[in-house]
């Protein structure tokens, strides 16, 4: 993403800091163990997480949603740690807000507001800047992305991918070192993943994106093929896919359904 002018021009503090570069991804998980509804999901896991792009591949309710929860700070482990840049993202929420964002695969779980431009300001209110300077971030991110005229429109009159355009706008104007996908862009239109997908690709935080989609994570830094709550595998994108999709072409095979 680039700025629109170089040079001091009016706004130009704000857009700065919509466009600082801030890929630092220091994700440390120890000893985590994690229970859902009196379901364990997690026992023991040990992960350290630094590369700029990575993807998180698995079956349905493998644990992957349940890792973004705990790399987002919105579910605090039963024993262990999970930290993100040094920060303790369960206890230290404010400091959370600023360290790590969060697109969910629907948008309106995400979505509070009614207008685009209370929706963008509500987030850096909530990490501490005052009202109208957050208003005015608000405005210059949306400069950014060609929507100026948004700042007023009403969130029902978007499309799907439009709110999620806007869940996107509003975790990058708050300016967090990690951003976590989990899932984002499922139920989408191809034009509309491709957009999206543009977007992410620009943008300087660090990713750490959950996703079906193996092409959309081939040329990632490093892939984590997570089975029943534990890492099956680790390592470069293209190794760790093949592994997974010859696994889960072995299984689609069989007339077995006990693994379904």
């Amino acid at each position: 993403m680039h700025s629109h002018e170089d040079g001091n021009t009016p706004g130009q503090s704000a857009a700065s800091q919509v466009e600082t570069l801030n890929p630092a991804c220091k994700v440390e998980i120890t000893d985590l163990r994690y229970l859902r509804d009196g379901v364990e999901i997690f026992n023991g896991l040990n992960l350290s997480l630094r590369e700029h792009r990575i993807g998180v591949i698995g079956r349905n309710g493998s644990g992957k949603s349940q890792l973004a929860r705990l790399i987002a700070g919105l579910a605090p482990a039963d024993e262990g740690t999970v930290t993100v840049n040094g920060v303790a993202v369960a206890k230290e929420r404010l400091q959370a807000l600023r360290t790590v964002g969060i697109l969910f695969q629907n948008p309106d779980h995400q979505i509070i507001f009614p207008t685009v431009g209370e929706e963008l300001t509500f987030g850096l209110v909530a990490q501490g800047m005052p009202k109208d300077d957050a208003q005015a971030k608000a405005r210059v991110t949306l400069e950014k992305f060609k929507r100026p005229d948004w700042y007023d429109r009403s969130i029902q009159t978007l499309s799907q991918g439009q709110r999620h355009l806007v869940c996107l706008m509003a975790v990058l104007a708050m300016n967090p070192g990690v951003i976590v996908l989990d899932e984002p862009f499922a139920g989408l239109d191809l034009p509309t993943t491709l957009s999206l997908t543009r977007y992410l690709d620009g943008v300087s935080p660090a990713l750490i994106h959950i996703s079906h989609d193996l092409d959309a994570l081939a040329d990632y830094d490093r892939v984590l093929w997570v089975e029943q709550g534990r890492i099956e595998r680790d390592g470069p994108a293209k190794e760790v896919i093949a592994a997974y999709v010859a696994a889960m072409k072995g299984q689609g095979s069989s007339d077995d359904f006990a693994d379904l």
